[in-house]
């Protein structure tokens, strides 16, 4: 009886508590650093650290000099950092690859450097490219709000080169010693492992509410450059300043720059939101889809190029992470382009094992001392080796196309077999040093006076201008974006003083700004401008980076039907569009056959449809069209769902075309605010109105007429429809404030 009651109690006391004889036995293993068991902080091996915020550098105190190897506090912080797991990456986990091949146009870069992969207009270069997000694991969405990795592996002739690169061209942090804060801030809460894929809870918001160099790149993290349509209409930036270095010895500070031949792209909010649960490798498949029907992704490289002697012609440190150099100051010069055009054989030896370092330069590229480089330096090399052994440079995805020969022997998974001697100076002079004159890298013989120190030197310590001048440059509905993005995040942090330190930082960028995200989040509503905004603008907004040809390659067009539509039309359109290279997809009641006008339902000639209404949403096509036929309008207007496919298209801006009885789906099914439609169905003439295109009729006659050419043209629905689809989305039907007048 006792013991029945004991056990009794013992159920109920676990039932309430938790705890269990294992949670005790883990309490030994358990640190509470709010009991504050030190003063602070202590290395692994028990020395108080008195600054985790600054890599020791030799510095003159004015400026950023090179970090030095010896701060083992740095190197323990970062090294231990990098191997906190296995064997998925800390950081861009989830990611898609691609080959394909570089060239330059021509050897005008040879002024800068002696790099042939830069210089050599008869060389095609061989690359890889991985893509992916940041904060999330393997298994998270594609489409979540995040920065996207764009890191490019070009098998030069000299060794590998590789550009670790971004979507975004700046970064959270100065000085890489801060690198594991921001990650550990950035990353699921260690008590719960909660969000995935977001950014959106207290600690990321805490940070960078603490860490105010993080305030330019938070204005870039939550504009539409955070939630690309596709990997392929994304810009790729190098982030650091590297430098370049000629025939002559003289020495350029350089930044990369990768610009999509389709423009730049984003979703919006909501679109993104729904693809994470209606489809989560939306990316992967759109990049894969993309490369197999021949419409090959394709980027123009630029560089920036600074002059040694201009290095301090700045009001920002051209060194700084955080910062960019407008374009105005310091242009864009576009030397080469590169393309994708083919898909990986296996994911995982390819996509999962390429292994990216900062240090993989060749001759002509080098370094410079910009503090966030100089620990990528270190610490990509590091995250290799703790992912994929010291011999992960063999790996094939890895391995250079050039020879590689050293006397470096050993380790897991020793692949190679070298015979005879493995150390240098030998006997017989096997593998000796390569002088430069032949091929050998050097480096440059950088002049250095300093001080042993940590420090922020006087450039470095301004955070806001570059902040304020992105948000200047963006348009109307970029801005009103990124007001929804940050309301959106802050309104998920609990803490209190979390949001409202986050929005008293953003009054010392925009004054209408931090109020209307204060007031949308409960956070403290400014008075007055924390400091003034200047006005400034630059080259940063999506629109200013719109192809110089109208195009719709690779767009997916949705084509939605129900028994009875106008085949003749549909036959037609597909044609059409396909000769653009865009793609279309009949979307049906059924997958399979749906029967056009004339033919009877069930046993007449059907046209196959690719998904039917449940099967995709319209938030994985680009347009949407509704051909004539006056039964198929009738049904579609009897379908909710049909109904909701094309108020949600609407509603994220999406342009949508309608044909004969199509037209009058729209008008009364539908009924899209605002709009205006063709009103002769006996007219082939073109009515375009907030991205909704409309025509009576579209006969054989309008066919002949109506050849590709992407522009508005009254008498051309294809033209007129597929210049709205090469414009991306109709943003001023968000501005009108259309958009909020429809449910979807």
């Amino acid at each position: 009886m006792m013991s029945s009651t004991v056990g009794t109690v013992k159920q109920a006391f676990t039932s309430l508590t938790g705890q269990t004889a294992k949670v005790s036995d883990l309490q030994r293993n358990i640190i509470d650093p709010a009991k504050k068991p030190t003063k602070g902080l202590t290395t692994d091996h028990g020395v108080h650290i008195a600054d985790t915020d600054n890599w020791l550098q030799a510095s003159n105190g004015a400026r950023p000099g090179p970090a030095l190897l010896e701060d083992q506090i740095a190197r323990e912080k970062i090294m231990r950092f990098d191997h906190e797991r296995i064997p998925e990456r800390v950081v861009h986990a989830r990611g898609a690859g691609a080959h394909g091949y570089f060239r330059v146009y021509d050897d005008k870069a040879s002024k800068y450097t002696y790099a042939p992969v830069l210089t050599d207009p008869s060389r095609v270069t061989p690359t890889f490219v991985r893509f992916s997000t940041v904060q999330g694991s393997r298994g998270s969405a594609d489409t979540v709000r995040d920065v996207r990795g764009f890191a490019t592996k070009f098998y030069t002739q000299e060794g590998n080169w590789d550009i670790v690169g971004n979507n975004i061209p700046v970064f959270f942090i100065q000085d890489a010693i801060k690198f594991p804060d921001i990650i550990h801030a950035v990353k699921p809460e260690p008590h719960n492992e909660v969000p995935q894929g977001q950014s959106a809870h207290n600690n990321f918001w805490d940070f960078v509410g603490l860490q105010p160099e993080s305030a330019h790149m938070v204005m870039w993290a939550m504009s539409d450059r955070a939630i690309p349509r596709s990997y392929r209409m994304m810009q790729g930036f190098g982030v650091n300043t590297f430098t370049l270095l000629n025939a002559a010895g003289e020495r350029h500070f350089v930044k990369f720059h990768w610009i999509p031949e389709l423009g730049v792209h984003s979703l919006m909010w909501d679109e993104a939101l729904k693809i994470n649960g209606q489809d989560p490798d939306f990316h992967r498949k759109d990049l894969e889809e993309a490369i197999t029907n021949g419409a090959y992704p394709k980027w123009f490289f630029g560089i920036q190029v600074i002059p040694e002697a201009r290095e301090n012609d700045f009001d920002f440190d051209i060194l700084d992470a955080t910062k960019i150099w407008p374009e105005e100051l310091v242009p864009v010069e576009i030397i080469g382009e590169m393309v994708l055009n083919r898909t990986v054989d296996e994911f995982f030896p390819e996509v999962e094992q390429v292994a990216f370092c900062t240090a993989h330069v060749v001759p002509g590229i080098g370094f410079s001392d910009d503090p966030l480089l100089q620990g990528r330096n270190f610490s990509y090399f590091d995250t290799q080796i703790s992912r994929l052994g010291v011999n992960f440079q063999q790996i094939p995805i890895n391995r250079p196309v050039c020879p590689v020969l050293n006397h470096h022997r050993d380790g897991k998974m020793q692949h190679r077999i070298t015979k005879d001697l493995n150390y240098w100076p030998n006997r017989r002079s096997i593998a000796p040093p390569v002088p430069a004159a032949e091929g050998g890298y050097v480096e440059y013989p950088q002049k250095i006076q300093a001080i042993k120190q940590r420090l922020r030197s006087a450039k470095f310590q301004e955070h806001f201008s570059q902040a304020q001048l992105f948000y200047n440059s963006l348009t109307d509905f970029e801005k009103a974006h990124l007001v929804s993005a940050l309301s959106f995040e802050l309104s998920h942090c609990d803490d209190p003083v979390v949001y409202q330190t986050y929005t008293k930082l953003l009054n010392n960028i925009d004054f209408n700004l931090a109020k209307q995200v204060a007031i949308n989040v409960g956070g403290v509503v400014p008075e007055k401008p924390a400091r003034e905004n200047q006005g400034r603008t630059t080259r940063v907004s999506q629109l200013a980076f719109a192809p110089k040809e109208p195009t719709i390659k690779s767009r997916r067009i949705a084509i939605l039907l129900a028994d009875g539509f106008n085949l003749g039309e549909v036959e037609a359109l597909r044609a059409a569009f396909k000769a653009g290279m865009a793609t279309t997809w009949v979307i049906g009641p059924r997958r399979g056959s749906v029967y056009p006008a004339g033919e009877q339902v069930g046993s007449g000639k059907g046209y196959s449809a690719d998904h039917h209404y449940e099967g995709q949403r319209s938030t994985m096509f680009d347009a949407i069209i509704i051909p004539g036929g006056s039964k198929h309008a009738q049904a579609l207007a009897e379908s909710g769902r049909a109904i909701h496919w094309v108020r949600e298209a609407f509603g994220h801006c999406k342009p949508i075309g309608a044909l004969g009885e199509g037209i009058a789906f729209l008008r009364e099914a539908v009924q899209l605010p605002g709009v205006q439609f063709a009103s002769n169905l006996n007219s082939n003439d073109v009515t375009s109105s907030y991205g909704v295109v409309t025509a009576g009729k579209y006969d054989l006659g309008s066919m002949v007429a109506d050849t590709l050419t992407i522009k508005q043209d009254d008498k051309g629905f294809v033209s007129s429809f597929a210049f709205e689809v090469s414009k991306h989305r109709c943003w001023e039907r968000e501005l009108d404030g259309l958009v909020s007048k429809v449910a979807f």
